[in-house]
């Protein structure tokens, strides 16, 4: 085979590259955006505020620190699963090649090439979009207000770069991993369908989901411990940041048995319909596809309650310290507008990039199981009834990602606030933002229906004489 034919049939298909390419920017976006964003609110922070405490050029630092794992982490994961799922539906074409006497290894490594330069492409759209962005916003907040005059704003911080790095090495490491599993397949055994582990097969995954336990129950652990340090410490919130990364990354190692059982609460809500009852079941069949469609979701929800909750609860916190002081609690509530306004948009940002994985995934999986839908057709289904199970299939998936972000979100949110101030406010009950809980509640039931809506269509234009002719 040439090395134009191998590359082409081995690069997959424009509509792989640009769901890649996509996510790839928004998380290149979100990473840089977040880490400059931490500069232009540490400008803009009443410096009575840093001389007034002596620990609160501490807390930026910790905050800022934060923060920028935080974008590097959800980019990292979010572009991870898009090229993995996007992987798993090569399956059929990386067979063929190896059947025609290409070899595993240079299949591997052309979906690797392939995979660093889809992420660099992402990763320097999303750098431009995020330098404009806040050049943008730089310019127009003093003027409205939102961000006090005559300081001097940063307009790019050269650690952005490294977030971008993150996010181009995590499509290149994720197309790697993703070949293996691929590559592992025997040829004739790979040229039928995508390669998705069932139920059985992903229960007997033993290392990786003792490996999730021990990293959720040691998360746990540390999560506790910065709880306690905080109460003599704002470094509390480091250790419980890394408390949180262990315990989150364990569940997102361990989605593969986490998220089924939820998913199985979330499809008794569909009713007993056929539809209601065989999008349960399409919920559930492929836990690890199942789980990189929710994971992402979990991840945007969580992070935007925990911001929510944290903020809220920090702020309730702080105006308890400062309560014989008027003047600097009249400070105080400025500079918390402004940083939960500021922050509210950027950590949103997370779960749009979240509900764009999510879609990408649906509408990937639609493709892989065109042979299933055109069977379904051919039995008596109609094409209401197909979209309509594709719909119920994504209401299953968003709800069980919202409610679980939800909690996590507000678990994590409440020990952030802890360990950083209750050195100073004590052990505090969580302040929940109602308004926002609502809000992201909404935004669920909205992302339900967009999900499903381009690969319902997609799915009811394909005869089922055509569908039924795919291997």
């Amino acid at each position: 085979m040439s090395g134009r034919g191998f590359g082409a049939a081995a690069g997959g298909s424009a509509r792989d590259h640009g769901a890649t390419v996509v996510v790839a920017a928004l998380s290149a976006m979100f990473a840089a955006t977040l880490i400059q964003t931490v500069g232009i609110l540490t400008a803009a922070i009443d410096p009575r505020l840093v001389e007034e405490s002596g620990t609160m050029r501490m807390m930026l630092f910790i905050v800022a620190t934060v923060f920028i794992l935080i974008a590097l982490y959800v980019g990292s994961i979010v572009t991870a699963n898009t090229f993995s799922t996007i992987i798993a539906g090569r399956a059929r074409t990386i067979a063929l090649l190896r059947l025609v006497g290409a070899s595993s290894r240079r299949v591997r490594s052309r979906v690797a090439f392939e995979g660093l330069m889809v992420g660099l492409i992402g990763a320097a759209i999303g750098l431009a979009a995020s330098w404009l962005l806040c050049t943008v916003f730089v310019a127009v907040a003093p003027e409205q207000g939102w961000l006090p005059a005559g300081h001097d704003y940063p307009l790019f911080d050269p650690l952005a770069l490294v977030g971008v790095a993150v996010v181009a090495l995590t499509t290149w490491v994720s197309a790697w991993v993703g070949s293996r599993r691929v590559g592992a397949v025997s040829p004739i055994a790979a040229t039928g369908a995508s390669v998705e582990l069932d139920p059985e097969s992903a229960q007997r995954r033993t290392g990786r989901t003792v490996f999730s336990v021990i990293l959720l129950v040691l998360g746990a652990g540390v999560l506790a411990l910065g709880v306690l340090v905080g109460l003599v410490s704002p470094l509390g919130l480091l250790v419980a940041f890394f408390g949180g990364l262990a315990s989150f990354t364990g569940i997102a190692i361990g989605a593969h048995w986490i998220m089924p059982p939820l998913l199985r609460l979330s499809g008794r809500l569909l009713g007993r319909g056929v539809t209601g009852r065989l999008a349960a079941a399409n919920a559930v069949r492929f836990p690890e596809r199942s789980a990189r469609a929710t994971i992402g979701l979990v991840i945007g929800v969580t992070l935007v309650t925990m911001f929510a909750v944290a903020l809220q609860t920090y702020q309730q916190m702080t105006m308890q310290v400062f309560d014989g002081n008027p003047a600097m609690k009249e400070a105080l509530e400025s500079t918390f507008a402004v940083t939960m306004a500021i922050l509210t948009g950027l950590v949103g940002f997370s779960a749009v990039i979240a509900a764009v994985g999510m879609v990408n995934t649906l509408s990937l999986s639609v493709l892989q199981r065109t042979r299933e839908l055109g069977l379904l057709r051919a039995l008596g289904f109609t094409g209401r009834q197909v979209r309509s199970t594709i719909t119920a299939e994504s209401a299953q998936m968003t709800f069980a990602a919202l409610v679980f972000g939800l909690l996590l979100g507000t678990f994590y949110g409440w020990v952030a606030a802890q360990s950083m101030l209750g050195q100073q406010a004590g052990l505090m009950p969580p302040s929940i933002p109602w308004g926002m809980i609502a809000g992201v509640a909404v935004f669920g039931a909205v992302l339900a229906m967009i999900a499903s809506a381009a690969p319902a269509r997609r799915a009811i234009r394909v005869s089922p004489v055509a569908a039924l002719a795919v291997d």
